[in-house]
Parts: structure tokens; C-alpha cells; sequence
């Protein structure tokens, strides 16, 4: 084993829970792990529903560089497989889940990748919050036994990756894509628009 998979390990237990950890903690890191990720794309509806362009814009940004880090892990993951703390018996595990390759993390691949876009983009507040959600839910998936704490940093230098590879597209593209979809939102939602519950 190298070092730096050792020290993964050791990290890994720091983290995990044991059979001696209170109930209500376990019971708390569940839908930590499980539910928080479903925030993100009813934090990018909000954005585009009551958003001007500009937001609305970064709100198409951030789910492609999401989308695009995710899309990496799976190609990761086919070039190199790193089995989950369970699958070679290591700590405890409190949360079901499939014996796929656990690095790197796609749920906090997709919060990186958001919580990047956002910040970068000026809109702090929002980028402040999804980075702290997204550091709730990568440490309930450690604690859980279902990633390892490696996974999570890998997540976020996919992310990067991600946010980099598409800036330069973005520069070229990203206005015309963002005035695309604005005419197809306003074709598809032209009533609810005209009605005034939505922003035009």
C-alpha cells in the first residue's frame, strides 16, 4: 500500500462512524447524504426562473461545468477502478450503496462545480452556501463509509478542471446559448410569463 493510500485509509477512519456513534448523528447524516444534492437544480431553477440574463447565464454555466466533471468521473472510473471502504472491508457503513468505483465523488463533483461557477461569477452569497451544503455532504459520505476522504479532494480538482476546459467555450458560445434558451423558456412558459409569475 503507498503512502499516500495509507494515509487516505487512516483519514478515512478519523472520519467514519463506529457501531458506539449516537443514533440521532447517524440519523442526521442520511438525508445529509442523500437529499442536500437535490437543492442544486432547485437552486438553478430559482436562478433562472427569477434571475436576469446575466444570472441566468451563469446558471447554464455552472450545470455544463457540473455535467462536464461528472461526465469525467465516469471516464475516470472506467480507466481506474478505486473500491469504496466497504468493498475491502474497511470501517462501517450506514448507507446502502453500489459497488462502483468511489473516486472521485460525483456529488461533490457537481457541488464544486456549482459552488465555483457561482462564486466566480460574482454571486458569492449563493456560491458561499452551496460550497458549505457541498462540505456537509461529502463529510456525511465519509462518515457514512461510502467514500473515502480523497475522493472528495479529487472531486473538486475535477471540477476545476471542468470550470477551466469550458471557459474558454463559454467565452466564444455562452451568449448565444444563453439567448437560445431564454427564447425557448419564453416560448414554453409564455403564459405563466405573461401572467407576471415568472421574470420574462
Amino acid at each position: 500500500m503507498n503512502t499516500l493510500e495509507a494515509f487516505n485509509q487512516v483519514l478515512f477512519l478519523l472520519i467514519n462512524g463506529t457501531p458506539a456513534t449516537p443514533a440521532w448523528l447517524v440519523g442526521i447524516a442520511i438525508p445529509v447524504a442523500d437529499y442536500v444534492i437535490y437543492l442544486i437544480p432547485l437552486l438553478l431553477a430559482a436562478i433562472w426562473l427569477w434571475g436576469n440574463e446575466a444570472q441566468r447565464s451563469l446558471a447554464i454555466r455552472a450545470c455544463l461545468v457540473a455535467m462536464l466533471g461528472v461526465g469525467a468521473n465516469q471516464l475516470i472510473g472506467l480507466v481506474w477502478q478505486h473500491p469504496r471502504p466497504f468493498m475491502i472491508g474497511l470501517g462501517h457503513t450506514f448507507l446502502p450503496h453500489a459497488p462502483d468505483s468511489s473516486f472521485p465523488s460525483d456529488h461533490a463533483t457537481v457541488f464544486a462545480g456549482i459552488a465555483l461557477t457561482l462564486l466566480l461569477g460574482g454571486a458569492r452569497w449563493l456560491g458561499g452556501l452551496t460550497l458549505l451544503a457541498g462540505v456537509m455532504v461529502a463529510w456525511a459520505r465519509v462518515f457514512l463509509g461510502v467514500h473515502f476522504p480523497l475522493d472528495m479532494l479529487g472531486a473538486v480538482v475535477v471540477a476545476g478542471v471542468a470550470y477551466f476546459l469550458l471557459a474558454p467555450l463559454w467565452d466564444l458560445g455562452g451568449a448565444a446559448v444563453t439567448r437560445w434558451a431564454i427564447a425557448l423558456y419564453r416560448k414554453l412558459l409564455a403564459r405563466p410569463i405573461d401572467l407576471g409569475w415568472l421574470r420574462r
